[in-house]
């Protein structure tokens, strides 16, 4: 929290006048050394000093130094964790300084209020004042103090929740920080990516600050970090070292006497053992009055929070939550705490019987998921932001009571993640790191395709991803999607189709299949065996993909024969006849389903969603141009897409040094079919910046996203490049062409064998010139296995 800015011209000069003969001080002047001594004591971390200084000097001072007075002494008090105390103080202080002539202190002074405002959860109020502050800096030219402010208002609407501002504000501070600023704007930095689901990548900034506070004596900023670096382990999955962290944290506001931040760590130390599986008597207890000492401290969400964690454990104890939900399930405070209120009121709502009013609080919590994900404009963090009603999206499908409702809430569960249409702004520092990242990737490759010492530097390209990556991520996210389809609307549309949505509750695989207008429920198997099949699948084709091996294939036939049991056999009287829409789920999205036997020239298309199903067949303009594009290096890539030229004569074809990455992008703007046949690369865990080579480099995923018109049918004849990340938000390269807008993406989801793709190709699309739809087209085609991880995915 900062402090009201100090000065050279703000410390006092002690002029002749202001000493007596026998060299004692003038107490105005000494008083006013007092009041700078404040901030300085409460960055060392002498809280009790900083408060004693505090007092004597405002006993002397009046007038605009009593109001500077007032902004230091706030800064101590928050310190102190006397959030409510800060925030009066610094109001009565407000007039006096708006009246007078020193912005500097003006400035601190507002920042101080709203960081008090944002730590007692009126985000409005902390926006509203931090703004100002901001306003307040640039119109004095305070440049340093501006970029404080910033700083400080990027900290406020990260608590609210709008993460994508939150970074872009720091982007915009960072670089005229320094010394203590520098460390407490990377430090709410790292809360903020913590927030957004990206806690390993808040760790290594949170140990830089801390070894940088520990390294210049901000005490005060090293307990912060403690306490910040066991909130990122604990959402990194590390309880054992959060609950190490939040006793060190503790230890250190301890021995700064800083009373106030205390629960704070204890609420971490709480979590920790409730994410260790802790559910126990004594958990109850100091959860209770963790609670308890948290709201009278003034600290509203964690206060709220930790009271959801009592209530859970109480339930889990067979009692009553009483009084601990009372208030946790409103509409005020961060996401997470009004998701996990909801859950709460859920489980209380379930085990006294109120089914309807559980599923409803179901309902409630997604709904405050997806509000909080829609301001996020990066896939990548969307998906993680539905991640926060991961836990509470479980409970309802646990708790559904017919095929339709169980539909209706897996729909709504995976609409969090998913935009209905994006359309990023133009962002010309991105694409500029964007073509030298291309440019550096090109140049590694060569290098070690020829055997040479890399040029190019791993660190380097790794800065130039993150450099991308933060730019993409401080987008904002655009307006809401429709609402997720209800049950009847997606049994509407299908028609003759039929679909087959598989849903995972708990343990169990179920499947919920509307074909003639009936929707059905069934319920299929461990999910962990139709996991571990998948997985034996992709491993086996991913061996034919290089040779011939017997044993491969056989595994193939097994596990395909075993899967068709588990997921296609109890649903088949219920769909049979009809092409089929496939929404898998978790690992089955890397399923290459066409090696099921039940699936052998049937035709289906696969999708993330019923939702995402419906967005991909919306109309379209007919029309435009056909683009054929060959990449290098790849051995049969001329000869496929000469092939494809007999079928599409007048395409616009790219190859040899024309196939470069903004070409070929440019190009399938706009175009009404796209065959791209090059090396594909997916980067698991990392699934934007999956790409497929091109002449001059990759084009990534990441360089999607600038296409205004992508093509309606996309057919990407490279290995591995329609697999996704993220869970069922399918984040990857055919993922996010549909969300773009593409109507369907052709696309492996395993390796593919080069020999065999051209004529596969060349069969596909001579079926697709003479009228057939994608998903027939591609049913119609025999399948070798060295192609059969080729799927349809979109409209079909």
């Amino acid at each position: 929290m900062a402090d009201a800015e100090s000065r050279d011209d703000a410390w006092p000069v002690f002029a002749d006048d202001s000493w007596t003969g026998d060299t004692r001080p003038d107490p105005y002047a000494a008083a006013k050394v007092r009041m700078n001594l404040v901030g300085l004591l409460a960055a060392r971390g002498d809280l009790t000093g900083a408060l004693v200084h505090a007092e004597e000097a405002e006993t002397v001072l009046h007038g605009e130094d009593a109001d500077r007075l007032a902004a230091n002494k706030a800064c101590a008090l928050a310190r102190a964790g006397r959030v409510a105390e800060a925030h009066d103080v610094a109001e009565r202080a407000l007039a006096g300084l708006r009246k007078g002539h020193d912005r500097a202190a003006l400035n601190g002074l507002l920042s101080n209020i709203g960081l008090a405002r944002a730590m007692q959860g009126d985000y409005g109020g902390a926006e509203e004042a931090l703004a100002e502050a901001v306003a307040v800096g640039e119109a004095a030219g305070l440049r340093h103090q501006t970029a404080m402010a910033k700083g400080n208002l990027a900290f406020a609407v990260s608590r609210r929740g709008d993460v994508p501002r939150a970074l872009r504000l720091y982007a915009e501070a960072e670089p005229l920080l320094a010394g203590e600023r520098l460390a407490q704007c990377r430090l709410d930095q790292a809360e903020t990516l913590i927030v957004a689901g990206l806690p390993r990548e808040a760790r290594p900034l949170l140990d830089a600050a801390l070894d940088a506070a520990r390294a210049h004596g901000y005490r005060c900023d090293v307990a912060d970090a403690l306490l910040l670096r066991a909130h990122a382990e604990l959402a990194d999955g590390d309880p054992g070292r959060a609950a190490e962290s939040a006793a060190q944290a503790r230890d250190a506001f301890a021995e700064q006497e800083r009373p106030g931040w205390i629960p704070l760590a204890e609420q971490v130390l709480i979590k920790a053992r409730w994410e260790s599986g802790e559910r126990s008597e004594a958990l109850l207890a100091d959860a209770t009055a963790a609670a308890d000492l948290l709201g009278d401290g003034g600290w509203a969400g964690p206060a709220a929070e930790t009271r959801v964690i009592a209530a859970r454990v109480a339930m889990a104890l067979g009692r009553p939550p009483g009084r601990l939900l009372a208030g946790v399930d409103g509409t005020d405070g961060p996401a997470a705490v009004r998701i996990a209120g909801w859950h709460a009121a859920a489980l209380e709502r379930s085990a006294r019987g109120d089914v309807p009013g559980a599923v409803g609080a179901v309902r409630a919590g997604l709904e405050a998921a997806a509000r909080h994900a829609e301001a996020f404009g990066a896939l990548d963090l969307r998906a993680r932001a539905a991640g926060l009603a991961g836990e509470l999206a479980a409970l309802g499908l646990g708790l559904a009571g017919s095929a339709a409702e169980l539909l209706a809430l897996e729909e709504r569960r995976r609409a969090i993640a998913r935009p209905h249409r994006l359309r990023p702004p133009a962002d010309p520092e991105r694409a500029g790191a964007l073509a030298a990242l291309r440019a550096l990737s090109a140049a590694h490759t060569y290098d070690a395709a020829a055997g040479g010492v890399p040029s190019v530097l791993a660190a380097d390209l790794a800065d130039l991803e993150a450099k991308v990556s933060a730019h993409t991520r401080r987008r904002p996210g655009g307006p809401p999607g429709p609402e997720a389809p209800e049950p009847a609307e997606i049994a509407a549309a299908l028609g003759d189709r039929a679909l087959v949505e598989l849903v995972a509750v708990g343990g169990e695989l179920h499947a919920v299949t509307v074909a003639g207008g009936r929707i059905r429920g069934h319920r299929l198997g461990e999910h962990d065996a139709v996991a571990r099949e998948t997985g034996l699948i992709r491993y086996a084709l991913g061996r034919l993909a290089g040779d011939d091996d017997p044993a491969a294939l056989t595994a193939v036939t097994e596990s395909a024969e075993r899967l068709d049991r588990l997921l296609l056999a109890p649903v088949l009287a219920e769909v049979a006849g009809s092409d089929l829409v496939i929404a898998p789920v978790g690992p089955l999205h890397g399923l290459p389903w066409a090696v099921l036997p039940s699936l052998a020239g049937r035709p289906f298309t696969v999708v993330p969603s019923a939702a995402a199903w419906l967005s991909a067949r919306t109309d379209r303009p007919s029309g435009g141009r056909t683009v054929l594009v060959a990449g290098p290096g790849l051995a049969h890539a001329g000869r496929e897409i000469a092939a494809l030229r007999g079928v599409h004569p007048s395409a616009l074809v790219l190859d040899g040094p024309s196939a470069r990455a903004e070409p070929v992008r440019d190009a399938l703007d706009g175009a009404a079919l796209a065959h791209i046949a090059a090396h594909g690369e997916f980067r698991e865990g990392n699934a934007l910046f999956s790409r497929l080579r091109l002449a001059d480099g990759p084009l990534t995923v990441h360089d999607l996203d600038a296409l205004a018109a992508p093509p309606r049918v996309v057919v990407l004849s490279a290995c591995d490049i329609g697999r996704s990340d993220e869970g069922d938000a399918t984040v990857g390269m055919a993922g996010v062409l549909l969300a773009l807008g593409a109507a369907t993406v052709i696309a492996s989801v395993v390796p593919v064998r080069d020999a065999t793709t051209p004529e596969f190709m060349s069969a596909f699309h001579t079926g697709l010139a003479s009228g057939l739809p994608p998903s027939r087209a591609l049913a119609a085609v025999p399948r070798a296995p060295g192609v059969a991880g080729f799927l349809c995915f979109g409209s079909g």
